[in-house]
């Protein structure tokens, strides 16, 4: 297995320079350090400092937001890191940063060992499947397929299981490339929760995590974060990926397509705005501690794999200050900008109303 790492500023590249004139200069790939630890401390102490770390999904969106909030909220400096979801919680959960961003809820040894760290769903992103075969131009792929390539069950594009689901298609005989996240991803969580759903004989639920032990297929190559697996499979012929839809201006303009996945009715739907909301719409309203997946869904026309993005948080801030600034900022997310203004450059999609209501009462209730 090949393993690569890049870091890449990827939001000003995804959102109208409108929305992100100062986004690489106020967000970059790991926390901003221009601070002694002393002044840091100072600063978030005094909530005229805000960190974050984590989701590559969220960070495109997460970078419009800090600078709309900043130009609005000139006093308060924010700082994000695309540093993956695991490591966002990690962060959050280590007082590292005030707030971790995630593409997978807390898992129950997360809760165990980070006491009081909150999920709080800010918006709705979801996972699509894409592809770098010249030539094909739509392809349909059920979650068993899916299973089976990345377990190297099925080795080549012209695998009658997969002719099976394409019926009149041209496929290649090419060997499949497949890449997987290196670092520890939410996407990964979310992409391994739909195999698991689809078929979990090939997929067993120990293999559901933001990190995991990936199956040993040859060839298989290890990208570090979203820009890294487009890059990575607009560079590789004969590749398959899972990437968040954030960053599907990226994946146009590399000439990738994206397969159209089998939902839990048996339809093929691709991750078009009206098809996560259908999905979104056929779960039942998030339950009061914020988590909930949203895989495999039944609706016709819903698209299978989409996900809250969370802001991990710690309950109990180290001081009153900061926690008034974190809670500030939160709500202005969700009453602002997860809305068309923000998410329509970035694919995203708004949470439901009953959804804001449970995040903005988790807001309300952190302290210091």
């Amino acid at each position: 297995m090949v393993k690569r790492f890049r870091l890449v500023c990827t939001a000003a590249a995804l959102v109208p320079l409108t929305l992100l004139a100062a986004a690489c200069s106020s967000s970059s790939s790991a926390p901003a350090a221009s601070k002694s630890p002393t002044a840091a401390a100072a600063a978030n102490a005094s909530g005229t400092s805000i960190t974050e770390t984590g989701s590559t999904i969220l960070f495109p969106l997460f970078g419009a937001w800090q600078t709309a909030y900043s130009t609005a909220n000139p006093k308060v400096t924010i700082t994000s890191g695309a540093t993956g979801s695991g490591t966002g919680i990690t962060d959050a959960g280590e007082d590292l940063v005030n707030i971790g961003a995630s593409d997978a809820p807390l898992s129950a040894s997360d809760l165990a060992k980070y006491p009081g760290l909150l999920n709080i769903p800010l918006t709705v992103a979801a996972i699509m499947v894409n592809y770098n075969l010249p030539g094909v131009k739509s392809l349909n792929l059920s979650g068993k397929v899916l299973a089976e390539i990345y377990t190297g069950k099925i080795t080549t594009w012209n695998d009658p299981a997969i002719a099976a689901l394409n019926p009149g298609a041209t496929l290649p005989s090419a060997r499949i490339v497949t890449l997987h996240r290196a670092d520890s991803s939410g996407a990964t969580f979310q992409f391994g929760s739909y195999l698991n759903a689809q078929d979990p004989s090939l997929w067993p639920a120990a293999d559901i995590g933001t990190t995991i032990t990936w199956p040993s297929v040859p060839g298989a190559v290890a990208e570090t974060g979203n820009g890294g697996m487009v890059t990575g499979c607009a560079g590789i012929k004969d590749c398959i990926a899972y990437i968040g839809n954030s960053y599907e201006a990226k994946t146009d303009a590399a000439g990738l397509g994206q397969a159209s996945v089998a939902n839990k009715a048996g339809k093929y739907t691709t991750a078009t705005p009206a098809a996560i909301s259908a999905a979104l719409a056929s779960f039942p309203a998030v339950p009061a501690a914020g988590a909930e997946q949203l895989i495999n869904t039944s609706a016709p026309t819903g698209y299978p794999i989409i996900n809250y993005e969370y802001a991990i948080v710690k309950k109990t801030q180290p001081s009153a200050a900061e926690a008034k600034a974190i809670k500030a900022f939160l709500s202005w997310i969700l009453t602002t900008g997860d809305t068309s203004k923000y998410l329509s450059a970035t694919f995203g999609t708004a949470v439901p109303s009953a959804t804001t209501s449970v995040s903005q009462t988790l807001v309300g209730s952190l302290s210091g």
